[in-house]
Parts: C-alpha cells; structure tokens; sequence
C-alpha cells in the first residue's frame, strides 16, 4: 500500500550488499588494464565493441536525479511530459552524424577537437576554455547527482542528506581511481542490466497497485484529467502549459542537436563513449542503440509515474512529488525486493559518478595538464595525474551538492544555458567551414552574459517579464547571433591548411565544398563519379571505401528515419504498459524502422570503417606529434 514505507530486513541488506560487491568488485578487477597508458585509463585503449558503449550511454542516461526529473516532468504534464525527456533524441541523428565525424578526428575530448577544427590562437583559447568549462560542469553535475541519492537515502533510512551525497559517492571514487574508464564501462554494464530489471519491476509494481492499466485510467479519468493520458495535449499554438510551439521547439533541439557537437550535455560524456568504440561503425551503433533504449527506460517510468499520481494525485510541492518513484519501489516492493531496489538505486548512482569523475580528470589531464603543463609527461605520471584530478573532482563536486535543493529547477536551467546561445555555433562548427574559432568564442562569451540576464536578472528586475522556456531558447539563439555572425564573417577564415587535413580526416557533412575542392587539387580525395554503365541503384547495397567517404541518400534514410523510431518506442512502450489503443502498432513500427536503417545503413559503416581503420595508427601519431602546441604556432 502506498504510504507505507518498507523495513529493510536480514535479506534486503543482503542482496543490496551483493549488488554492491558485484558492481565494485567487478569494475576494480580491471585496475591492470587501466594503468598501461592514458588511452587504457580514459579510452579503455578504444577497443570496446559496439555493446558495451551502448551500455554505458544508457547507465550514463540513468543517473540518481533521473528518475527525480522525470517524474517530476510527468507527475506535473502527464504524458505529453515525456516530450521534456525527448532531448535524448539527438542521439538519433547524432549517432549516424556527428558521432562518426567525432570518431574519426580521435580527438579524446570535445576540447581536444577544438584545437583540430580550428587553429591559431583562438582553437588554443577554445581548448583551455572548454576544458575549465567541462571541469566545472562535471563537478556541478556530479553535485546534483550527489544530492539526489543524498534525498534518497534521506527518504529510505532517515540519514542527513549531507551522508547520502558524501559516502556512495565515496565509494564510486574508490574504484574510479583505481580502474579509470576500464572500470566505468565495464561497471556500467553490470549496473545497466542491474537498472533495468529495477525500472521495469517498478513500474509494474506501481501500475498494478493503482489497480492496473485500466486501474491507471478509470483513477486518472475520475479526477477529470484524462489530457493526462495524452501524449499530445495541446494547449494551443501559444498559450497554456504545452503550446505547440513549445513541442516544435523541444523537437528542433533535441533532433536537429544530432547535427551538432555540445548541443547538449550528454554529448560530453557520450563523446568519450564513441572514441572507446573500436571502430567508426561500433561507436555509431553503441550510441544509437543507448539512446534507444533510454528512451524505452522513459516509458516504462511514465507509466509507473501517473500510476502514482492516480493514487496521490494532490502533492503540490515539486520537491515532494520529485520522489515518487522512489516511493513507489520503497512503499510496495515486499521484504528482499527492497534491498535489490537499493541495489539498483546504488547502480544508477555508482554509474554516473564514476562516469563524470573519470570524464572530468580526462579534461584535466589530457588538455591542460599535458597539452600546457607536461607535454612530454610519460604515461605512468599521466595515469596519476589522472587520479589525483578524480578525487580533487569528487571534493569540489561535493560543495556544488550541498547547495542544490529541486532537482528539475536546476536541470532545467543548466539544459536551457547550454542549448541555447551556443546551441547554433555547436551546429555551425560542424557543418560550415566558414565558421571559425572567433565565432565560436563570441557565441560563448554572448551566451554567458545574456542567458542569466534573460532567464535571472531582468525578469527579477521587471525589465521584461518571466518567459516561457521555449520563448527563452529563441530569444538567446537570436542575440547570441547577433554577436556570433558578424564576428565570424568579420574575421578571417581558418588557414586552408587546417581546414583541409580536418576535411580529410573526419570528411564532415554541409557546406565544406572549398575545403573539398581543394583537397581534391592537392590529391589528398578523389571523387568517383558514377559512368552510365554503372548507374546507381536506389539503395547502394555494395561499397568501395571512396564511394562510402561521401554523404549519400542511405545517410539521410537513417537520418530521417531515426527520430520517428525513438518517438515511436517513447510513447509506445507507455501505450502499451496502460493498454491504450495505438501502443503497439507504434512499437511494432519502431521495430520496422529499425531493422530497415539497418538494412540500409550497415554495409555503408562497414565500408568506412574498415577503411578508416587502416589509416587510424597513422593518425593517432599525428595527433599525439602534435601535442606541445607552442611548438607549432597554435595549429
């Protein structure tokens, strides 16, 4: 009965404590693998099948708060709340986009590919900017992780909320230290099947004490909020708490990201996902198949989620009901299915922890320490320096934690200042080769400044009034722009040189058709034009390695095709849990789709990876050459 909260008995400790042992122990059994060199510690020696990515996207995506965000998005908007969460979407797109651009620079951060794609003083600027930034997120992200089991632990056993932030997270660096990203990944593993199984069991249990799923409705009917069960409850073009205008905007950030590097702040952390992958073809796969299953895992909460609000429907404040889920496996579950529920709880958090720490030491050690401090630092004192930045991380994170209080207030703040100013420029580096590193600085510089006075300051003040969120991320697009344009326009372009060995490396898509030509001219590509002979079927089933380089109709099937599957198994999966009409015919078509992607995107992957793979120890000693920057003027 909901209401209750559940002892732990002899047998709840039991399994929490193997759950704990099995995930700690089995990531620190790679402590040998770890301390061979700084691409073992940060990259596990970018050898991982697409699989094991994939996990770690998905444990990555499952974090303490997550569960806190969503069901405060859901319990307040229903199901059209599943839309807040869509911004995983850029996965879709991203995976077949910029995560094969990214994969093929070998850059181990988006800091380090600054310094690739553009040059000079400014991509130095870029490098030691974004660096600082990704050390202060990780450590902030890490605090609101920190204070959401702090909450649970609160919840669960009555402890201060000091004593969950502090000792899981303890814990977490204790195997992070020792095994770096060897034992992230292969910990991630092992706590994504651990959370899954805790997600779905869960929400089951939740739906079927609201009497099941049509339990779920009749409750949710009966109180006159049937737009509850409604994924697409408009309140109008502009008005009301879900304007269309809002679903559009969501969809433009969350899909059109994909195209883009940092449009959104998993991209930092999945960037190391896809550099681990062994191959193009295996980075492209981990991140889509994470992301999917991501979105499938919001399902399957949503449903679990408005079975608790059918059966506590009047929790005003958002603190109180951001616990819901929560309370769902603590009140329902019977005795030794608890102590696997905390298990499950301390495998999402151990899982995101271990992945910031070790993803912030990597900024650290890599592009200031290494690339401005210790050049010619050897791998042992790489691997420690790594180390000790973990644990500086883990105590900075531990101050951002103590001064958080609601969960979504945060979040929702910090998706809002990192998608809006610098959500185009994060396109625009991508896919223009006009846009230089002045611009892209400008754009951050603007975004800083303007973004706490439209959303803050000048709302407090009365100068404009409070904007909804959809208006706020149009309004600091457009000023960014204002700045970002002119002053790339304004300055020169990147030197040809640059721009050209990063064309031929990462072969970009969008309008890089100068850079194209000229490194047709120098000989570096050649294009291989189709003869009357050998016209082009409509699905290219066979490919050379040339004719896989270019960015073909197969690309945009997948790029098309992609988003409709995630919406289709979000909102599908739900359907299905409360037995609404629709539910499985949208999954049986994201299934459709999935398997037609792969139909026609594999043999393309396979093409352009075994052929970038040939060339990939050639480069990696390029761009370890290159490490003392001043040795090269910047470039």
């Amino acid at each position: 009965m909901i209401g209750r909260m559940a002892s732990f008995t002899a047998l709840d400790i039991f399994w929490a404590v193997a759950f704990l042992l099995l995930m700690v122990g089995g990531a620190f059994l790679f402590y040998r693998l770890a301390r061979r060199s700084e691409s073992d510690f940060f990259l596990a020696g970018r050898g991982l099948p697409w699989w094991l990515p994939a996990s770690s996207v998905f444990s990555t995506h499952t974090a303490t708060d997550t569960p806190m965000w969503i069901t405060g998005v859901i319990y307040a908007n229903g199901l059209r709340g599943l839309w807040y969460t869509f911004f995983t979407a850029w996965t879709a797109i991203g995976a077949f986009v910029s995560a094969r651009i990214f994969r093929r620079s070998l850059a181990y951060t988006q800091a380090e590919w600054q310094t690739q794609r553009f040059g000079g003083l400014g991509a130095e600027l870029l490098r030691g900017w974004m660096a600082g930034w990704q050390l202060f997120m990780n450590m902030f992200i890490l605090g609101w992780v920190g204070i959401a089991m702090g909450k649970v632990c609160a919840l669960a056993f009555g402890w201060p909320v000091w004593v969950g932030l502090v000792l899981p997270s303890l814990i977490t660096a204790f195997y992070t230290l020792a095994a770096g990203y060897w034992g992230v990944v292969m910990g991630d593993f092992l706590q994504g099947i651990v959370a899954v199984f805790a997600i779905v069991l869960v929400s089951l249990v939740g739906v079927s004490a609201a009497g099941g799923p049509t339990g779920v409705t009749e409750r949710i009917v009966a109180l006159g909020q049937e737009w509850r069960l409604d994924a697409f409850a408009f309140t109008g073009w502009l008005d009301g708490d879900f304007p269309i205008v809002w679903w559009l905007t969501m969809l433009v950030i969350s899909v059109l990201g994909g195209f883009g590097m940092g449009t959104s702040i998993d991209w930092y952390v999945e960037a190391q996902r896809i550099q681990s992958a062994k191959s193009v073809r295996d980075s492209t796969y981990g991140l889509w198949a994470g992301g999917a299953v991501t979105l499938i895992r919001n399902g399957f909460w949503a449903a679990g989620i408005l079975a608790f609000f059918s059966m506590l429907p009047n929790i005003a404040d958002a603190a109180d009901y951001e616990l819901g889920w929560f309370r769902l496996g603590f009140e329902l579950l019977p005795t030794g299915l608890v102590g696997v529920f905390f298990g499950a709880i301390l495998a999402i958090h151990f899982s995101t922890i271990s992945s910031h720490l070790n993803l912030g030491a990597l900024y650290f050690t890599r592009d200031l320490f290494q690339r401005y401090i210790r050049p010619d630092a050897s791998e042992k004192r790489l691997v420690w320096v790594g180390r000790a930045s973990t644990f500086v991380l883990l105590l900075g994170s531990f101050f951002y934690g103590l001064m958080m209080e609601e969960i979504t207030r945060w979040l929702i703040f910090a998706l809002w200042l990192m998608m809006a100013g610098v959500w185009l420029p994060n396109i625009l580096q991508v896919v223009w080769w006009r846009f230089n590193a002045w611009g892209y600085l400008a754009g951050w510089m603007a975004n800083l400044g303007v973004s706490w006075l439209v959303v803050w300051i000048l709302p407090a003040f009365g100068v404009i009034p409070k904007l909804p969120d959809h208006l706020q991320f149009w309004l600091l697009l457009a000023l960014g722009a204002v700045v970002f344009i002119p002053v790339t326009l304004l300055t020169k372009p990147e030197k040809m040189d640059k721009l050209v060995r990063y064309y031929v490396m990462t072969r970009p898509i969008g309008w890089w058709q100068p850079v194209h030509r000229e490194a047709i001219r120098r000989g570096l590509i050649v294009d291989e034009e189709e003869t009357p002979a050998q016209a082009r079927p409509l699905i290219r089933r066979s490919w050379t390695p040339k004719q896989a380089e270019d960015w073909t109709r197969e690309d945009w099937i997948a790029i098309i095709l992609s988003p409709l599957v995630f919406a289709a198994l979000m909102i599908g999966v739900t359907k299905i849990l409360l037995l609404q009409p629709g539910g499985i015919l949208l999954v049986a078509g994201a299934v459709v789709g999935t398997l037609l992607i792969y139909w026609v995107i594999d043999p393309k992957l396979r093409a352009v990876s075994v052929e970038y793979e040939n060339q990939q120890a050639r480069y990696v000693a390029e761009l370890e050459s290159r490490l003392r920057w001043q040795e090269v003027g910047g470039d």
